[in-house]
């Protein structure tokens, strides 16, 4: 994901969500609306987790130190799972505990010609910045169905607006219909049971941004397609045979570690090696421009060793060594 591209959906959904939330706090103040006090704190929320996309991208750009070699891309992956934690508490939780205070506690909504218009303003804003998102992810996304581009994005920003917005615009309708209900039926407890599925929604929605970006966070590796494109890239035929083995992991969105074990000639010289593993990194590079960090291992390949299979012991996160004697 280009990061300018992450920051257009961010701003649009930054822009939509302040307005809206003026917009919701105004409706409550004349209506009295619980759906509309959980909706403008949901929208107060989203607009902190656009705040917070922003600063970790930023800080994501500051260059490597000795202290941390490899630089700060993850800090992108670390504040997108605060937006999780901040989506689940201040929006999903309160939304929940203010619904069941207004059902335990209904009252009839006052102006009600205020939330409905509040409402319809806003699900024309979030559209549009929903809009914006999905054409941002539809240029990247590929073959890939939604769902799959959310799981497998490495770039936390976008899947993290397309589910904020998504979850904006059904608790709209949510909200819609629980104010609909109440002036209906007279009955405010439709308002605190709208205020209630709001929250389970935004609730839901926390819990799968969490499970990704906890993912992201413990490093993931390249995907499948470009895997093959740096095995097809690392080996020449000629002095780079094969790859014996290989390891990918995202130091951030956009950069990329590499870590291999690549099969020689064995009459080659060191020099000969050397000029191999260079041209091989140049070749990977070239294939993969986001492929920052290569760590190449020459070794003669052997069939009776690759028979074997891979040493988990020696493979980190295996099962630890046995004791020595036993």
């Amino acid at each position: 994901m280009s990061a300018s591209g992450g920051t257009r959906a961010i701003m649009a959904a930054l822009g939509a969500n302040l307005a809206i939330a003026a917009a919701k706090f105004v409706a409550f103040a004349f209506s009295g609306s619980s759906s509309m006090l959980a909706e403008g704190v949901h929208s107060l929320a989203d607009s902190g987790n656009q705040f917070l996309l922003l600063i970790g991208g930023k800080r994501a750009q500051r260059e490597a130190t000795p202290q941390h070699p490899f630089g700060y891309g993850r800090e992108r992956y670390v504040y997108a799972f605060l937006v999780s934690i901040v989506l689940f508490s201040v929006g999903g939780m309160f939304a929940i505990y203010e619904g069941i205070e207004k059902i335990r506690h209904p009252h009839e909504l006052e102006h009600w010609y205020w939330p409905v218009g509040v409402l319809v303003f806003a699900i024309a804003a979030e559209g549009l910045s929903f809009r914006t998102a999905l054409k941002e992810a539809d240029a990247l996304r590929g073959k890939l169905s939604w769902t799959q581009f959310i799981r497998r994005a490495k770039a936390p920003e976008l899947p993290v607006v397309l589910l904020e917005d998504f979850g904006a615009l059904i608790g709209l309708v949510l909200a819609l219909g629980g104010v609909g209900l109440a002036l209906l039926t007279g009955d405010g407890v439709w308002d605190g049971i709208g205020t209630v599925c709001i929250g389970a929604l935004l609730v839901l929605i926390a819990l799968v941004l969490a499970a990704e970006t906890k993912s992201l966070l413990l490093g993931e590796a390249a995907g499948t397609d470009v895997v093959r494109q740096i095995e097809t890239a690392m080996v020449d035929g000629d002095t780079v045979t094969g790859v014996i083995h290989m390891r990918t992991l995202h130091l951030g969105p956009e950069e990329l570690l590499i870590a291999a074990k690549i099969a020689v000639q064995h009459d080659d010289t060191a020099a000969d090696v050397a000029a191999a593993i260079n041209a091989a990194e140049d070749r990977i590079r070239a294939a993969v421009p986001i492929a920052r960090v290569i760590y190449l291992e020459p070794d003669i390949y052997s069939e009776a060793e690759a028979a074997k299979g891979p040493d988990r012991e020696a493979t980190p996160g295996g099962p630890a060594p046995h004791p020595t004697g036993h």
